[in-house]
């Protein structure tokens, strides 16, 4: 019998399992190229400078590191005599100094001449004022008429016409917050105290999303938005509708959400008529999102739920366990009966 010796196992590697395995991780960055929240799919001017600049700082990051590895493997695999060569001192200051502070000055300058005109193209004059203001952890929005009165009030949805630059004030109630629609725009920071203006345009139709992009505490990445841009017909048709009170309830179920919402006596330190307004009924808070047209909306809970019946439902029974330390408590008083007619009655609010 022929000892037994340990002997490490070499499996074969062939080319063909290398490619199978390497290709899905190339295509891996893809999507994060498209889509309703990607820098690298600009659908305004300011982006689309923005992307841009973003390629350009790609490629020259890629062709700093292919060449980087290159001198790493000419030092590995060349002959002593030659790899000896890469540690004359000419070579490091050339390439180790020279070499970086001439790319980096000429990415310095490039960025800010990117920077002039992405400032030049925000400086147009805009007809539509909007404030949106940033709050622990929604957006309150306004629409501002040319007094600078809120004309329309909405929350965690913002509408704009295409091809026309838009003014945002973006200011905030609380802490620091950031708003950002990377297909739209650079990040601006919202600070109390203070106002700051950002000016953008939309070239095409579309629903974009867009988030909160400085850490605000607490379910700080739960804090998200959508921006709708529409032809200026649709707009405007659409700023009308929001500027109405809300439509009556047309059936007995309906009537009976209706009721509910509006009760005082729900058994919580907070009754919904106490942090929400709906107008058109005597819900008058403020604390929380304004509800008038809520059913309009393409989302729920600051952009991250589907916006339907049952996810209305279970947003009031538990939102604490969908969006935790939010400051909305969970309303676990109502019946399931009692819940769907609050959730259709809030639903049918378009």
């Amino acid at each position: 019998m022929m000892p037994v010796t340990s002997r490490p196992i070499f499996i074969p590697w062939s080319k063909q399992r290398s490619v199978r395995l390497v290709a899905p991780l190339a295509l891996l960055p893809l999507p994060a190229c498209s889509g309703i929240q990607s820098v690298l799919d600009p659908q305004g001017p300011s982006a689309h400078q923005t992307a841009v600049m973003s390629w350009i700082m790609f490629a020259e990051g890629a062709l700093i590191f292919l060449t980087v590895m290159a001198f790493v493997a000419y030092a590995m695999f060349a002959s002593p005599n030659r790899s000896a060569k890469m540690g004359r001192r000419q070579l490091i200051v050339e390439g180790g100094i020279l070499v970086p502070v001439v790319m980096l000055s000429a990415l310095l300058v490039y960025g800010l001449t990117v920077t002039d005109a992405i400032v030049a193209t925000t400086e147009e004059p805009s007809a539509l004022r909007i404030e949106i203001v940033g709050e622990q952890w929604w957006w309150r929005v306004r629409y501002l008429d040319g007094a600078g009165k809120p004309s329309v009030v909405t929350a965690n949805e913002v509408h704009i016409p295409i091809a026309q630059p838009v003014e945002l004030s973006l200011r905030s109630a609380d802490v620091i917050h950031s708003f950002w629609v990377p297909n739209l725009a650079g990040k601006v920071d919202m600070i109390p105290g203070h106002v700051n203006t950002l000016r953008l345009k939309a070239e095409r139709p579309g629903v974009f999303r867009g988030q909160c992009a400085e850490y605000c505490g607490g379910p700080h990445a739960l804090m998200a938005f959508y921006l709708v841009a529409q032809s200026p017909k649709e707009f405007n048709a659409w700023l009308a509708a929001q500027s109405r009170p809300a439509k009556e309830p047309r059936t007995s179920f309906l009537e009976r959400g209706r009721t509910l919402f509006l009760s005082t006596e729900c058994g919580k330190d907070h009754c919904c008529v106490d942090c929400h307004t709906i107008r058109g009924t005597p819900a008058g808070g403020q604390e929380g999102p304004d509800l008038t047209h809520v059913g309009s909306r393409h989302s729920i809970a600051a952009g991250i739920l589907p916006n339907n019946i049952g996810t209305l439902a279970g947003w009031i029974a538990d939102s604490q366990h969908i969006k935790p330390e939010n400051r909305m408590p969970s309303f676990d008083i109502y019946s399931g009966a009692e819940l769907r007619a609050v959730a259709a009655y809030l639903e049918s609010l378009k």
